[in-house]
């Protein structure tokens, strides 16, 4: 029997340890992904924290991945009905069994929050198989929801990771229209996507306030048309900074992209009224 090297998080707190696993027998129209990268996420620091409820610790984590199909039992279809094959370059969706039927699924159009759902390498645990990323090889199972990735650079679209999905519903949700200047709070991986997809959507202008300095030059490179540093002026400073930008008004969208709760009561402050903020920290 193969066997596959997995990092296991055993529990809240607890170090992340190397262990070797069987490779699985496949079901029915499931796969084999054998993983090139697997990102780390604010998620897996949350979960080494223990700061989610109904974890199955012990659990391997990892929920953003990209691999090639080693071995496809039956048939596994992306969404225009094209099988995939063994040696496809492919990702996965995380969010998995939704149940299609219930008020979050079907009246809210938020599948991600199904109360039903499974999602690999944060509810489904050891118990359930290699169901995480951190391991040479997972399991990918039946109905999963897999995207051929063709020719596309794996370390290219893994930069986008978790942070660009997450930017890109928050524009949606902040409604970011034509003409407006936008403010994102936190310049991390959520932040810097949130300039490029807010100015693709029709801001005018984006400003970012954070840290550090390198991140703050990476936000200029993608579009920022000014950035302030949140580690060398204080609230009332960046307050005066925003107001200068904005013709006294305050920004029309505000997204916070920090994960303080103080940049919460923050991004209120700095933005004009009948503005809106989006909270995504």
């Amino acid at each position: 029997m193969t066997k596959v090297l997995a990092a296991l998080m055993p529990e809240p707190h607890a170090p992340v340890e190397v262990r070797e696993f069987s490779e699985p027998e496949l079901e029915p129209n499931s796969a084999l992904l054998e993983v090139e990268l697997s990102e780390v996420c604010g998620t897996d620091v949350h979960l080494h924290q223990g700061r989610l409820t109904g974890v199955p610790y012990p659990l391997i984590p990892g929920h953003v991945s990209v691999g090639r199909l080693s071995k496809v039992r039956g048939q596994l279809m992306d969404v225009t009905g094209r099988p995939f094959a063994e040696g496809d370059r492919v990702t996965f969706l995380d969010v998995h069994r939704v149940c299609n039927a219930c008020w979050h699924c079907l009246v809210a159009k938020s599948t991600t929050r199904c109360p039903h759902r499974k999602v690999y390498g944060i509810t489904y645990g050891l118990a359930d198989g290699l169901s995480g990323g951190w391991a040479q090889k997972l399991y990918l199972k039946p109905d999963t929801r897999c995207i051929h990735l063709g020719e596309v650079d794996f370390e290219k679209f893994m930069a986008g990771g978790c942070a660009l999905p997450t930017a890109l519903h928050a524009v949606e949700r902040a409604e970011v229209a034509l003409g407006d200047t936008v403010l994102v709070l936190g310049s991390g991986p959520v932040g810097l996507s949130a300039i490029i997809l807010a100015l693709m959507r029709g801001a005018l202008r984006v400003l970012c306030i954070g840290a550090p300095e390198h991140r703050l030059e990476a936000a200029g490179k993608l579009g920022a048309a000014a950035t302030l540093n949140i580690e060398t002026n204080d609230e009332q400073a960046r307050r005066r900074w925003v107001l200068e930008h904005t013709d006294g008004r305050g920004a029309d969208v505000t997204i916070e992209a920090t994960g303080a709760p103080e940049a919460v009561v923050q991004a209120m402050r700095y933005t004009r009224d009948a503005g809106r903020v989006c909270i995504v920290g």
